[in-house]
């Protein structure tokens, strides 16, 4: 997923020089590897374009499969940081636990529209398409990053369900699942189209479609 350029770089302006150092090479490597795949992108790609010594590398990481642990990582630490500040917005503007939904959703779609740039892309949905690179730890890595994101948005619209009635035979975690999937592919528009206009529309439509999912307890009764 991902927000700005600015939330993932804020952590080089507080760290020692070591810690850039690691924050530098996994930045970089970030960057090649959404252009050019995992299996793609070689240590000496990252070395060059960080531009340190092999030793340097070697230091922080003792390979490729570290450096994608650590990437992973590092990822899913960002987008958890991004989605507690958008839901802190949220929850200062209502007490309503749909509009808290809502508004959230808002402020993402903004963050998106707002990017300089094309969306870069999802590392964690990338890993994916090339897990047979990655070894089981990173798998279920990733797999419990995704579970977090669900787990987040299930509590949300359980807590929304307490006060309106959800209009679907669906299961909650199919509803909370929906958000995944249209950052997701809304991301992979964007890419295609060089444009972030994809995955701002897909974000409102989940908006939307909650908008109409949810409705109150007296026009469901009536």
């Amino acid at each position: 997923m991902q927000g700005t350029n600015n939330e993932r770089d804020h952590s080089m302006n507080t760290t020692t020089k070591p810690e850039s150092t690691r924050e530098r090479i996994l930045a970089v490597a970030e960057s090649i590897i959404l252009n050019n795949g995992f299996s793609g992108t070689s240590i000496e790609d990252i070395i060059t374009q960080a531009a340190i010594t092999k030793g340097g590398f070697f230091y922080h990481f003792n390979g490729k499969r570290e450096l994608a642990r650590a990437l992973v990582e590092r990822y899913l630490e960002q987008d958890n940081r991004i989605f507690e500040d958008l839901f802190y917005q949220a929850d200062q503007d209502s007490d309503d636990p749909l509009q808290q939904l809502l508004g959230f959703l808002d402020r993402f779609a903004d963050m998106v529209e707002n990017l300089a740039e094309t969306h870069p892309g999802c590392l964690v949905a990338g890993f994916t398409y090339e897990s047979q690179q990655l070894d089981e730890e990173i798998q279920e890595l990733i797999k419990q990053g995704v579970l977090v994101w669900r787990k987040l948005f299930q509590i949300r619209l359980q807590r929304a369900a307490t006060q309106y009635s959800l209009v679907t035979d669906l299961p909650i975690t199919a509803v909370a699942d929906m958000f995944t999937s249209c950052v997701e592919g809304g991301i992979i528009l964007s890419r295609i189209f060089k444009n972030n206009e994809s995955l701002v529309q897909q974000v409102r439509l989940y908006r939307a479609f909650l908008q109409l999912a949810f409705v109150s307890r007296s026009s469901a009764a009536g």
